[in-house]
């Protein structure tokens, strides 16, 4: 099956490669993790958060990981943030929370973050935009996909 994702990295010439583990396992990046071989910080956590100013922004986490909520605030560059709802999720993005792409929905425009520590890792793995299917592509290839900014978000300093 080909998803709007697959046609973003395509068209931006990113290697990338497919996977796939039972629809029915149950959601969560440890789960993910498990169902395809890697390790929970690899399976990488696609969060919505809004902004005061109406504003919504993406930050990319490890499965294993928490955002610092001063390290977010200081990368937004705003005190007031929350984590977006559901249907503010789906709103903004087009999928249900637990799938979503990190790529292909974006206005231009739209921030997005990415908690530097992932760049360490040698691939990481993103949502396809339909549960049980899972993209797994380098890090620096996914910065580039999504446009976004690398930054400390779960170290406290």
């Amino acid at each position: 099956m080909n998803l709007p994702a697959h046609d973003h990295l395509d068209k931006l010439g990113i290697k990338y490669e497919r996977a796939t583990f039972s629809a029915t396992t149950e959601k969560g990046a440890a789960n993910v993790a498990n169902a395809l071989g890697f390790n929970e910080r690899q399976m990488v956590k696609t969060l919505i958060f809004e902004v005061d100013t109406g504003e919504r922004v993406m930050i990319l986490v490890g499965g294993d990981q928490n955002v610092v909520s001063g390290n977010l605030k200081k990368a937004i560059g705003s005190r007031n943030i929350k984590m977006a709802s559901f249907e503010t999720v789906k709103a903004t993005t087009g999928y249900e929370v637990g799938s979503i792409p990190p790529f292909s929905w974006q206005p231009e425009g739209f921030r997005s973050f990415i908690d530097e520590s992932l760049m360490q890792e040698k691939v990481l793995g993103v949502g396809a935009g339909v549960w049980g299917n899972e993209i797994l592509i380098a890090p620096q290839d996914l910065v580039k996909a999504c446009k976004a900014s690398v930054v400390n978000l779960v170290r406290k300093d």
